[in-house]
């Protein structure tokens, strides 16, 4: 399995405030990934990846979650996601992106929107450069909800 690429040095005291300061959706899916809670898959949070820092990160999967708000939904956000995934996924990394509204109103749809990915075998325990997108259940990014 590919390692991922260490993040920037200068990023510690970063990461460290963002764990402190994860947002309410952030914070509400941590507490079911963490301690190995979700298929015994150990996942970090605020994670350092090259010059990005990830929501999620689950080194045994070489997955990437993101939580995203609506800062997300503009132009030139979503072209700097893009580029980001792109990234991402050369490093051989699968990155599957939630809206905090699915967190928040349907966490137990997002785990098993999750454990779909996982146990259909498109996040395996070896390298993927596909990507994803939430189950058709969960309104994508610029749909109605």
């Amino acid at each position: 399995m590919a390692r991922a690429k260490q993040g920037q040095p200068g990023f510690l005291n970063l990461k460290r405030r963002l764990r402190s300061d994860m947002t309410g959706p952030e914070k509400q899916l941590w507490l079911k990934l963490r301690l190995r809670q979700f298929q015994g898959l150990k996942f970090r949070r605020q994670h350092g990846i090259g010059p990005y820092i990830v929501d999620f990160y689950c080194p045994e999967r070489s997955l990437v979650l993101e939580i995203d708000g609506d800062s997300h939904a503009g132009a030139e956000q979503i072209q700097k996601d893009q580029a980001r995934d792109r990234y991402l996924h050369s490093l051989g990394l699968h990155v599957v992106r939630y809206q905090n509204h699915d967190v928040i109103k349907n966490i137990d749809g997002v785990l098993e929107d999750l454990l779909k990915h996982i146990t259909a075998g498109s996040i395996s325990s070896h390298t993927r450069k596909d990507s994803t997108s939430p189950s058709p259940s969960l309104p994508r990014r610029g749909e109605d909800h």
